[in-house]
């Protein structure tokens, strides 16, 4: 099924899982997954990570099938081209086509020091583009970014990009996390002034530790609001504490997201079934099968 035919008239809502290192237990993240499906997403999305038929932990493609074919839930499998050849995605289409994968979020993908790029596809529109050529069925998702892209040179040109990706052929879009709501509103309106339409989700990290948010500030450059600001100063040394005034933080933005029209809700749940749960349950009774939008 297209992701993108979701959207429309009820609010979206969905999460994020990663495959397991490969020096981690694989168990833990069929116990998930098991438990993720209990909250009844409409879809569960797959970050890009190949393992490979040899090593200990499963990859994205083989999350993605448990998922589609085994618990009956959507799924979009990542697919990040900066570090692959034609070929290999080829091979990577493949295997998602045989198990019935049929959305895919493509990505550029992050800059590893140390490792050499090759030189088929240097941008996501690119790949989204190949993807499209291949005439297999697929339909493509994308990511965009509420704050700008940390490469990006500003605002303008961040969303000039997201414009390419999406003439390329991409139909639906994740945001990357953001913890001011309305930084993402005036994104939203720029996007919409670019005359891009296609259904956004509205990407929530709910914050469960310091050094979480840390690493994560760092990676992508999201801002962090007053309010946040003093939740971790005044519960960051407390996990406990932490974890709990993060998940209410994140319940606070999806509400306001809701009430305000937003399109979806993407959960990037870090693997951490106890978080997803709390969130659901808070606000089932706002987004729910059978909640319209106006």
């Amino acid at each position: 099924m297209n992701i993108a035919k979701m959207f429309g008239e009820k609010v979206v809502f969905s999460f994020e899982v990663f495959p397991p290192k490969k020096d981690s237990g694989i168990e833990s993240i069929y116990s998930t997954i098991k438990d993720l499906k209990e909250l009844n997403p409409d879809f569960i999305s797959v970050t890009y990570g190949a393992g490979g038929s040899g090593a200990k932990n499963v990859d994205t493609a083989e999350l993605c099938s448990l998922i589609k074919n085994e618990y009956g839930i959507e799924t979009i499998a990542h697919l990040s081209c900066l570090y692959n050849t034609r070929e290999m995605v080829d091979e990577i289409l493949e295997r998602l086509k045989d198990a019935k994968v049929d959305n895919i979020l493509a990505l550029r993908g992050d800059i590893t020091p140390g490792l050499e790029t090759q030189n088929d596809f240097q941008h996501a529109s690119d790949l989204a583009e190949y993807i499209k050529s291949k005439d297999m069925g697929f339909h493509i998702s994308g990511a965009c970014y509420p704050e700008v892209h940390q490469e990006a040179e500003d605002m303008e040109t961040d969303i000039e990009n997201l414009k390419k990706k999406v003439d390329a052929g991409v139909d639906h879009l994740i945001s990357q996390l953001f913890f001011n709501n309305d930084d993402f509103y005036w994104f939203y309106e720029q996007v919409q002034k670019a005359g891009i339409n296609v259904p956004l989700e509205a990407g929530i990290m709910p914050v469960t530790n310091k050094s979480q948010i840390q690493r994560m500030v760092s990676m992508c450059g999201a801002s962090i609001p007053i309010k946040l600001a003093k939740l971790l100063q005044r519960f960051g040394d407390d996990p406990i504490a932490m974890r709990d005034a993060g998940i209410s933080y994140a319940i606070d933005q999806i509400i306001n997201l809701v009430a305000s029209g937003v399109d979806g809700i993407h959960i990037y749940t870090m693997n951490d079934p106890y978080v997803a749960k709390k969130i659901t349950e808070s606000v089932h009774n706002i987004i729910g099968s059978d909640n319209l939008k106006k």
